[in-house]
């Protein structure tokens, strides 16, 4: 633990610091390099468990690419989740541990369901994964629903993934697309966002118009 400490301390770089400290990150550890660092540790729970509770955001990192995710328990998990407040961390948590634990269905639905905004948007992250890989059960206009009624006044991290599982259910299922793109329209959520030369804009209706292309050659209206 404390040479592991000791070398993510020595990858620290100032640059990288105030570059990820604009994105609400307070660390200075460049992603590649701690990547290979976990490639070298390989798997270790144990490790891992006592690196999360440093509360270093780059030991945290490193964990999340070491543990076992499926040796975690529910209520660990949500213990997890809150005190992720970083966006990394939160977002590597959901994508690379809960999403491959045993309970993630039933995080899914209490973390929708939660007053905190911020674990609301790992409810609604987990629920866009199910729309793309798994949408059986889930009721899709209900959804749909929830995110025309809520997603417009969301805060910036619940709105954000609110939209994304908008431009999911779009993209993946053609007899809810004109709704949802309907729904983009009518909210204008995103519409202005900042997008680079050749990237995607997270403005749903062209997310999923653009999306469709790609998969059949063809746009939709």
């Amino acid at each position: 633990m404390t040479e592991v400490m000791a070398e993510l301390a020595g990858l620290e770089d100032p640059k990288v610091r105030a570059v990820n400290e604009k994105h609400g990150d307070d660390h200075g550890v460049n992603l590649g390099k701690l990547r290979a660092l976990a490639k070298r540790l390989k798997t270790q729970q144990e490790l891992a468990v006592r690196l999360w509770e440093s509360e270093d955001t780059a030991a945290r990192l490193l964990a999340l690419l070491i543990c076992r995710p499926k040796a975690f328990g529910r209520d660990e998990l949500d213990v997890m989740l809150r005190e992720a407040r970083t966006p990394k961390v939160h977002d590597w948590l959901v994508n690379y541990v809960v999403k491959k634990s045993p309970h993630a269905e039933e995080l899914r639905v209490a973390w929708c369901a939660d007053p905190d905004p911020v674990v609301a948007s790992a409810g609604w992250a987990l629920t866009t994964e199910r729309v793309a890989k798994k949408p059986e059960g889930l009721d899709l206009a209900g959804l749909l629903d929830l995110i025309e009624a809520e997603m417009k006044d969301a805060p910036d991290r619940l709105q954000w993934a609110m939209n994304h599982c908008l431009a999911q259910i779009g993209i993946e299922h053609p007899e809810h697309r004109a709704r949802a793109i309907g729904i983009g329209e009518r909210l204008q959520v995103l519409k202005d966002y900042p997008t680079s030369p050749g990237c995607t804009s997270p403005f749903a209706p062209t997310w999923i118009n653009e999306m469709v292309r790609r998969q059949d050659g063809k746009t939709v209206a």
